[in-house]
C-alpha cells in the first residue's frame, strides 16, 4: 500500500473509477467506507450531465456507495452554478435532458426558447435539426455559448454512440464560435466544490482513471491527483506523460492513510 497524505476533499470520478457501467469497482466502495469511518464524505465528480443528482445517488447506492447527495457534482450541476455565479439573472436556451433541466431549476435559472442570453448544450437523446438550428441562431445573435463536456462519443452495448461533444461541434462549426466547456478536463467542477465548501487547494485531491479528463482537470486546477488503473488510461501510459499524476495506484484498495 502507498502512504498518501490526508485530504479534506476527496474528489472521485465515477465511470471507470467507482463503477464500470453497472458493475461496481469494489475497492472504490470500500475506500469510500473507510473515509466515512474517519468522518469524511467524498465528492463525486462526473461529466455525465444527463442524469439528475437523484439518479446518480441511486446508481451509487446500487454499486455499494452511500453518497451524500449534495456532494455529487455533475457537469450539469456545475454548469448551473457557473451560470448563476457569472451570469446571474440571465436566460438560457437549453439542449439537454433531465439532469440539466433539474440543475437549472434548482438554481432558479429561467429557460426560454428564443432571445436567450445563453445557449447551454448537454447530451440530448431527442436531439433534432430544429434544436440545433435554434442553438445556432441564438449563438449568432450573441448568446453566450456553453457546453457541459466535449466527449465526442460514449460507449453502449452496440458500440460507441455520438456524445455531446459531437453535437456541440455542429453548432460551433456552423457559427464559428467556440463554447466554454464545463466538464473535465476544465476546472469548473473542482472550482465549484472549492467555492461552495471553502477548501484550500492543498486540501483537495482529484481521483480518476482517465488521464485526459480526470487527471488533467486536477493538474490544471493545481491540486494533487491520484490515477487508478481501473478504467480508460493504463498506468504505463500515465507514467510516460510529461506531467504524470501525483500518485499512481492499481486500485483504491492500495491507498493507505
Amino acid at each position: 500500500m502507498e502512504k498518501i497524505k490526508r485530504y479534506k476533499a476527496y474528489c472521485l470520478d465515477l465511470d471507470g473509477t467507482v463503477y464500470r457501467g453497472e458493475a461496481p469497482v469494489q475497492e472504490a466502495a470500500q475506500f469510500v467506507s473507510r473515509l466515512q469511518e474517519d468522518g469524511i464524505e467524498a465528492f463525486y465528480v462526473t461529466n455525465n450531465a444527463s442524469k439528475t443528482q437523484d439518479q446518480l445517488y441511486e446508481k451509487l447506492k446500487r454499486v455499494g456507495v452511500q453518497a451524500d447527495k449534495s456532494r455529487i457534482m455533475s457537469s450539469a450541476v456545475a454548469a448551473a452554478k457557473y451560470i448563476k455565479r457569472w451570469y446571474p439573472g440571465r436566460t438560457v436556451y437549453l439542449i439537454g435532458s433531465d439532469g440539466l433541466k433539474e440543475a437549472l431549476d434548482a438554481e432558479g435559472i429561467e429557460r426560454v426558447e428564443q432571445q436567450a442570453d445563453i445557449v447551454l448544450m448537454g447530451l440530448d437523446l431527442q436531439i433534432s435539426y430544429d434544436k440545433l438550428s435554434r442553438a445556432c441562431l441564438e449563438v449568432q445573435k450573441g448568446a453566450v455559448f456553453l457546453s457541459t463536456n466535449k466527449d465526442l462519443a460514449f460507449p453502449s452495448e452496440q458500440g460507441f454512440l455520438p456524445g455531446n461533444g459531437s453535437f456541440t461541434a455542429v453548432v460551433s462549426k456552423a457559427t464559428d464560435v467556440d463554447p466554454v466547456f464545463i466538464g473535465k478536463p476544465e476546472i469548473h467542477m473542482l472550482e465549484a466544490i472549492q467555492q461552495e465548501w471553502g477548501f484550500e487547494k492543498e486540501d483537495m485531491v482529484m481521483i480518476g482513471d482517465n488521464y485526459d479528463t480526470d487527471i488533467q482537470a486536477g493538474i490544471r486546477f493545481g491540486i494533487d491527483t491520484v490515477h487508478v488503473n481501473t478504467g480508460v488510461t493504463s498506468m504505463d501510459a500515465v507514467m510516460q506523460k510529461d506531467h504524470p499524476a501525483t500518485h499512481l495506484l492499481e486500485n483504491l484498495g492500495f491507498w493507505k492513510h
